[in-house]
């Protein structure tokens, strides 16, 4: 039956490497069930109905990548788009949790649209190398802030608008310890670093007392109070369509990306432009059918993992590599207790390794050109510096504009660009933050 299915000969393996594979990437991306309802809880979410909303949103999307697409390639809400949600739409612009989810919700019906249209591919190659780079370094930069702060190892500062915290706190110096672990186990190439890392530092927390200890297992929360909590009306207002812009474009570039390179890895995409590759087309509608369930369930997009290429690494060539992922997220959704167990001071240590990680992106960047590489530096250092991820793409993709306009090169600018470019002057010009 998994031979008719996965067609594993075909691909040249079996079910024992693929088991282990879907073993491989789920230990890698298991994080996220600890990390996001961190993110999502300070919008007034239930931290509880969060978490198994993230497992079962984890599980849905990778059973569908699975059986649909029969690719390697696990699923669950993404970083970056999560923090947007929780900092951006409802912190800093006031949207309630549940209009934020029902522009996620629509964020995906257009997503499904560009993706079943090919509009997906004409963005795609229409958007620049250094902007594309830039999008992942800057998100890396606001994740690294969020950690920083959530460590308390940068506090606000009046006169410097931030500064250093105090390094002789127990909760502090157990994030930097935690950020230690997980770097070096990564460069060890131990399985599973960053989730070793968060477990590690929560026992000290508890032992420590800085932390309570709530029990590993028990039998899954109820997910009502956010399961079809979306607001799509409240999501339709004018205050919102640059929300909405923001998450389609971060999931067209990151879902894109992630899938063409774990793919390329896995030796799944055949010659020919990658994006008229029948498998990868049905990837991504994979991943639009995932984000609508999310939103649905109670969390933030979900999109294709990058940690997914840990899998492929350990031999995971077909969809059962995806399957066993799935399967292995909703068993965990018996481990409430634990994943409540988890402080702030455990994940802020995997946000920031994760932001290392996204910013290595610059090195893509062409440093040569001073119209590719400046709109790029602005799109990355405005995250961070405004809070707000839609903000660094605005700023970025105008100044790209812009500047090529002004440099007599803006037959260079792809017609994509010149559109989210004059998206974000509109809204800029009429509507309100």
């Amino acid at each position: 039956m998994l031979e008719q299915q996965f067609g594993l000969k075909a691909k040249g393996t079996d079910v024992r490497t693929e088991v282990i594979a879907g073993i491989t990437t789920f230990l890698t991306m298991a994080y996220i069930i600890f990390v996001n309802p961190q993110i999502l809880s300070t919008t007034g979410m239930d931290a509880s109905a969060v978490f198994v909303a993230t497992c079962l949103a984890a599980a849905l999307g990778s059973a569908i990548m699975a059986l649909w697409a029969n690719w390697p390639i696990g699923m669950a809400p993404g970083m970056g788009l999560n923090a947007f949600f929780a900092f951006t739409v409802v912190g800093t612009l006031g949207f309630t949790w549940q209009q934020a989810l029902g522009a996620v919700f629509i964020s995906g019906i257009i997503f499904l649209i560009l993706s079943a249209t090919g509009i997906r591919s004409w963005l795609i190659s229409g958007i620049p190398t250094s902007m594309r780079s830039a999008i992942a370094a800057g998100i890396g930069m606001f994740l690294g802030l969020i950690a920083l702060k959530e460590a308390h190892v940068v506090v606000p500062f009046e006169a410097t608008l931030v500064t250093l915290g105090d390094l002789t706190q127990t909760g502090t110096l157990l994030a930097i310890l935690g950020f230690f672990i997980i770097a070096a186990l990564d460069a060890l190439k131990v399985t599973g670093a960053i989730l070793i890392g968060i477990l590690v530092v929560t026992a000290l927390a508890i032992i420590l007392g800085v932390s309570s200890f709530g029990g590993i297992m028990a039998t899954p929360p109820s997910i009502a109070p956010t399961f079809l909590q979306l607001d799509i009306m409240g999501a339709l207002t004018v205050g919102i369509f640059h929300v909405i812009l923001v998450m389609v474009l971060v999931e067209v570039f990151d879902a894109t990306g992630t899938l063409i390179g774990v793919a390329k890895r896995a030796g799944l995409l055949k010659d020919g432009p990658a994006h008229q590759d029948k498998n990868l087309g049905r990837a991504l509608m994979a991943d639009s059918t995932a984000i609508l369930a999310g939103s649905v369930l109670g969390t933030s997009s979900t999109t294709a993992y990058v940690e997914s290429a840990s899998g492929v690494q350990a031999g995971g060539r077909t969809g059962l590599t995806a399957l066993v992922v799935a399967v292995l997220f909703l068993a965990a959704t018996f481990f409430a207790p634990l994943a409540g167990s988890v402080p702030a001071i455990a994940t802020a240590p995997a946000l920031l390794y994760v932001a290392c990680l996204m910013v290595r992106e610059f090195e893509e960047i062409n440093w040569k050109d001073v119209t590719e590489s400046a709109p790029a530096v602005l799109t990355a250092i405005m995250m961070p510096f405004t809070y707000s991820i839609a903000n660094g793409l605005a700023f970025g993709f105008i100044s790209y504009a812009a500047i090529k306009l002004f440099t007599g090169r803006a037959r260079e600018v792809h017609l994509a660009t010149w559109v989210i470019a004059g998206l974000f002057v509109i809204r800029f010009a009429f509507f309100a933050h």
